[in-house]
């Protein structure tokens, strides 16, 4: 995984509610597990913006709700410090699905803004972003 250029401060938790920003079908999901995550034994995993994450739908399509899917975090609302000095944290959390390994997404277009740190990990998720922040 390429690193970014920012350093993030982890600000969601395993069990964090985020919205989908995708057009993928699901509207709201809940953080269960952190892929590639590293920590200190006995201590809670928790990710921040370009982390790859596993999440359960919670609401949206019937045929969705429930389901496990793959997920990179493109918005968090804990300020992070970029290596230009400036701080940057948004008006809530958010992903979008991915429906392979290789970081292939779910939906055709991310509503809202995406963090510049996700573009430059994620360059399939970086063709269908609109705004970047």
């Amino acid at each position: 995984m390429k690193a970014i250029s920012a350093r993030r401060a982890k600000g969601m938790n395993l069990g964090a509610f985020v919205n989908v920003a995708d057009n993928s079908g699901g509207r709201i999901a809940k953080v269960i597990s952190v892929k590639r995550a590293k920590t200190v034994r006995g201590r809670q995993v928790s990710c921040a913006v370009s982390d790859w994450v596993k999440v359960s739908i919670k609401a949206g399509q019937p045929e969705m709700t429930g389901q496990v899917f793959d997920a990179v975090v493109i918005r968090q609302r804990k300020p992070y410090r970029r290596l230009t000095g400036e701080r940057i944290g948004f008006y809530d959390n958010a992903v979008v699905l991915l429906k392979d390994e290789k970081g292939n997404p779910k939906g055709t277009l991310i509503k809202g803004p995406t963090a510049r740190e996700v573009i430059e990990r994620w360059p399939h998720v970086a063709k269908i972003a609109g705004v970047v922040v």
